[in-house]
């Protein structure tokens, strides 16, 4: 008896089934992201931040050119009326995110980084409310500050008394402007130009190289820059490949893809597992420990983003309900 022709394919094909398993892409989405701030870490005295930010994103560039090339001369009249605003999102978002990132790697560990990270969807929320009036809800804001809290007490080592004296390690600090930069990109990115994914990835992964490049100017200058490449040992290689192609490339298109299965909302979820996903990676790989005051922030950091998605979705539930019961 012959086996179906349907099951022979999907053995034949295990990316077609990996690609029909959103909620296994979404949670690869978070592990690889969580991988980046381990990657920082990893990276310090093998590649410098601007060296590894240059190398992944040409990386992810070169390797997304030929699939996006169709799509970037199709889109090329709205590339030029938003040149700018692309440049934003790639020298800054891209490229500035992970510049302070890596350099606070340099100075906190790397469960403190991913921990902190947690801060980015409540700093978004935050900003919607503010700048365009977007509605919250008073579980939401109960949910967003004891999000901050907990992420205070990370950043203060468990002693949020020294947030008054501005006692704060400088790793620490540099993580939090990187999560300020990330909140200022995704607040930003309502005004991103109608354009294919694809098309979106090469062209901002050509500004954060480009990016890249001018912080070096900052940091030391581009001849310094030339000048270190050969001293980058065989780790920092590894780490370029690894942060072009998971974080970067493979990241987002999972995650384009368990949004068009699940739906926006239900695919955001995952993206609150990252801290986690990045403390763990920092305790198997780096052999980092847990401290108490991990255990006690992740209390509240948990308890406040679920308090704020638990508000959210109840309102829209309430809402959707009482359209339906008005027609």
């Amino acid at each position: 008896m012959t086996k179906p022709q349907s099951a022979v394919n999907v053995r034949k094909n295990p990316f077609h089934q990996l690609f029909n398993q959103p909620y296994l892409l979404l949670v690869l989405t978070s592990l690889f992201w969580g991988g980046n701030m381990v990657a920082g870490k990893l990276a310090v005295d093998d590649i410098s931040p601007t060296a590894l930010i240059a190398g992944r994103f040409t990386l992810g560039f070169l390797v997304i050119l030929p699939f996006a090339w169709p799509h970037l001369r199709k889109d090329l009249p709205i590339l030029l009326k938003n040149f700018w605003l692309l440049a934003f999102y790639g020298a800054v978002g891209f490229s500035g995110f992970n510049l302070f990132l890596y350099l606070g790697a340099q100075h906190t560990t790397a469960v403190n980084g991913a921990i902190e990270q947690a801060s980015i969807p409540m700093m978004v929320m935050m900003a919607n409310f503010v700048l365009f009036k977007q509605r919250a809800y008073p579980l939401q804001l109960l949910g967003v500050v004891l999000t901050l809290v907990g992420v205070i007490y990370v950043a203060t080592a468990g002693n949020p008394m020294r947030l008054a004296r501005m006692d704060i390690n400088i790793g620490d600090g540099l993580v939090l402007i990187a999560c300020v930069i990330y909140a200022a990109y995704s607040v930003c990115l309502r005004y991103r130009p109608t354009i294919h994914w694809m098309t979106f990835l090469a062209v901002t992964f050509f500004f954060a190289t480009l990016g890249a490049l001018f912080y070096q100017l900052f940091l030391g200058g581009l001849p310094e820059f030339v000048a270190a490449i050969p001293k980058i040992t065989p780790l920092g290689w590894v780490l370029v490949i690894y942060t072009g192609l998971f974080p970067s490339i493979l990241s987002q298109l999972f995650y384009a893809r368990g949004v068009e299965m699940i739906g926006a909302n239900r695919a955001s979820l995952f993206i609150n597992a990252l801290p986690l996903f990045g403390a763990l990676l920092s305790v198997i790989i780096l052999g980092e420990a847990l401290q108490s005051y991990h255990f006690v922030a992740a209390i509240f950091i948990v308890a406040g983003i679920t308090m704020a998605e638990y508000a959210v979705r109840s309102a829209k539930k309430r809402e959707a309900k009482k359209e339906g019961s008005n027609e």
